[in-house]
């Protein structure tokens, strides 16, 4: 099927390309911006509708669907490189004036059963967004010991019941062999988890942590996170969009930790390093949108602004 057989609706997406692009002023003529994370571009359209002539915008995204999607803009401004956003820290240091990062999976992502990415449409079990390498969900669970199937669970979904879900995971594998369809998974996550909150299926939580450990989510959040401070200029903005608490407590906690003055113990009359951010706002999605939207109600936007020279 094409990409265009399921729509995706971009969260925040006027308020990150404002953020994104606030007073670059005359500058912006030469000015070089980042989406790392293209989706379905819907974020690349805007910035580019609004960049001058000279300016550039290059964008990262692993998902080969999103890149065929990047392929139909002709815009001579924009390129697009098939990898993931922990690359970042390849591109020129000081020499980028925005960097945007919408941490949500494409609705296109969740809506095709062949991504096997949703408990809700049956299809192999899969949750790759790089589909051309790496392990499977499908192919780790088929080795998986209940104790490495618990920690990914517990840590990633943040779910209570890690460990019976994962004790009935290899019980079953043991009994009928591997668990290839996201209909399995999710049987049996159901027939494990007795009690969940209102509205909220059972294997919400299980779903989201095998999809975060197998593409080493959190991880690479980290690395580029680290790589924007190299790569931005004075004054160039970092726009990141959340989706669940573990990607906002990291962002949260790294524009807090740069956004404060360093001493050096070993010698208090020294100079102490310069904060590297400066923490601008916090945006949540407005009531209109998450009516039309409401895969955008847990979406918070963190913006900050570099300060000191690259070093």
């Amino acid at each position: 099927m094409t990409t265009s057989t399921w729509q995706h609706t971009t969260v925040l997406l006027t308020e990150a390309v404002d953020a994104l692009i606030a007073d670059a002023g005359e500058a912006a003529q030469q000015n070089v911006y980042v989406d790392a994370t293209f989706g379905r571009g819907g974020h690349s359209r805007l910035i580019l509708s609004r960049l001058p002539a000279g300016a550039q915008l290059i964008a990262f995204d692993k998902d080969v669907e999103a890149i065929a999607e990047a392929a139909q803009i002709t815009d001579a401004r924009f390129s697009i490189r098939h990898e993931g956003f922990r690359h970042l820290g390849e591109l020129p240091l000081g020499g980028i004036a925005g960097v945007l990062m919408d941490l949500g999976i494409s609705s296109p992502q969740i809506d095709n059963p062949d991504r096997g990415f949703s408990f809700r449409f049956d299809g192999p079990l899969d949750m790759r967004m790089d589909t051309t390498r790496g392990q499977s969900v499908a192919e780790w669970l088929a080795s998986a010991s209940v104790d490495q199937i618990t920690e990914v669970v517990r840590d990633y979904g943040e779910e209570r019941f890690a460990f019976p879900i994962a004790k009935a995971i290899v019980a079953r594998r043991q009994e009928r062999g591997p668990i290839s369809s996201t209909a399995d998974l999710a049987g049996i996550v159901a027939s494990t988890v007795k009690t969940r909150e209102p509205g909220k299926d059972p294997a919400t939580r299980t779903f989201q942590a095998l999809r975060i450990f197998i593409n080493a989510e959190l991880e690479e959040l980290e690395q580029a996170l680290e790589a924007s401070l190299k790569v931005l200029q004075p004054g160039g903005r970092l726009v990141v969009i959340s989706f669940h608490s573990l990607e906002d407590r990291i962002v949260k906690q790294f524009i807090a930790k740069h956004s404060k003055e360093v001493y050096d113990r070993r010698a208090p009359f020294a100079v102490p390093q310069a904060m590297k951010l400066k923490s601008v706002e916090r945006i949540r999605p407005s009531d209109a949108e998450v009516s039309a939207n409401p895969r955008a109600r847990s979406a918070i936007m963190r913006v900050a602004e570099r300060t000191a020279v690259p070093a």
